[in-house]
């Protein structure tokens, strides 16, 4: 099964925005996690495969999420961006088995600079 791929992170300052793609399998849902050093990796985000999204508090009127269903692609609508945004961020598959096996992607760097 192949894995989930994400793109589109990159190094923006305060206030800005980004958008990461998670190319992920047909049917499937996705988190995105984010991991900042010296710290747990946290959740951020999630669309189940119905297309329904809800995101952590941290984010919540900032980031939201899209879907092509096209390109069995989500994507991650990050706005006002803030320093404490930085990290590697995860998109992990959910739902039906084959959404479960080999679910993660390798991550993509956000940068947020003050």
């Amino acid at each position: 099964q192949e894995q989930p791929v994400e793109s589109g992170g990159g190094s923006v300052q305060t206030g800005g925005s980004l958008i990461l793609s998670c190319r992920a399998r047909r049917g499937c849902g996705v988190y995105w996690f984010r991991q900042s050093e010296g710290i747990q990796r946290e959740w951020v985000s999630a669309m189940n495969p119905r297309g329904d999204e809800t995101h952590a508090a941290s984010v919540e009127g900032r980031f939201s999420l899209s879907k092509d269903s096209d390109k069995d692609t989500v994507y991650l609508q990050m706005n006002n961006l803030k320093p404490e945004d930085t990290g590697m961020y995860y998109c992990k598959t959910m739902g039906s088995d084959h959404c479960e096996r080999n679910s993660w992607g390798q991550g993509t760097q956000v940068t947020v600079s003050s």
